[in-house]
């Protein structure tokens, strides 16, 4: 039990797992802010330009059932409206990932292409070359 509290301890305080749960708190955060801007801000227009047509309400009810000494079924239904909601969430969230990961992958090329530009530092001589010109400089003080 103690190696594996051990282990636990390593992965909670490895920088990926401190990432990884950052990344899913922010995630849960902006999931909301989306979801808040379709429901209140984008779908509230398209449903006046449908003729007034509130998404969330849109569904299908199928028949309740009586069967013959059995209890009644109620009527189910079929929230389509949900779906298309969330749908909407769904494409509205993956547009703002790709576009921020787009960015965020221009800003890696333009630093990238800033570290090429830089001009490379001189080679520096190997040992062999500096005990040669060591040798080399001995040698004509010598004369």
């Amino acid at each position: 039990m103690g190696k594996l509290i051990k282990e636990f301890k390593e992965f909670a305080v490895k920088g990926n797992a401190v990432d990884m749960a950052v990344g899913v708190i922010i995630g849960g955060a902006f999931g909301k802010i989306v979801s808040s801007i379709v429901d209140d801000i984008i779908m509230p227009p398209i449903g006046w330009l449908i003729g007034g047509v509130n998404f969330s309400d849109l569904k299908v009810t199928l028949p309740s059932v009586e069967i013959p000494g059995v209890e009644t079924m109620q009527a189910a239904t079929i929230n389509y409206g949900n779906f298309l909601q969330t749908l909407i969430d769904f494409i509205i969230i993956a547009f703002c990932v790709f576009m921020l990961v787009k960015f965020i992958n221009k800003l890696a090329r333009k630093q990238k292409k800033e570290e090429d530009n830089k001009p490379a530092p001189a080679p520096q001589p190997s040992a062999e070359e500096k005990l040669l010109t060591e040798i080399r400089d001995l040698l004509k003080d010598k004369q």
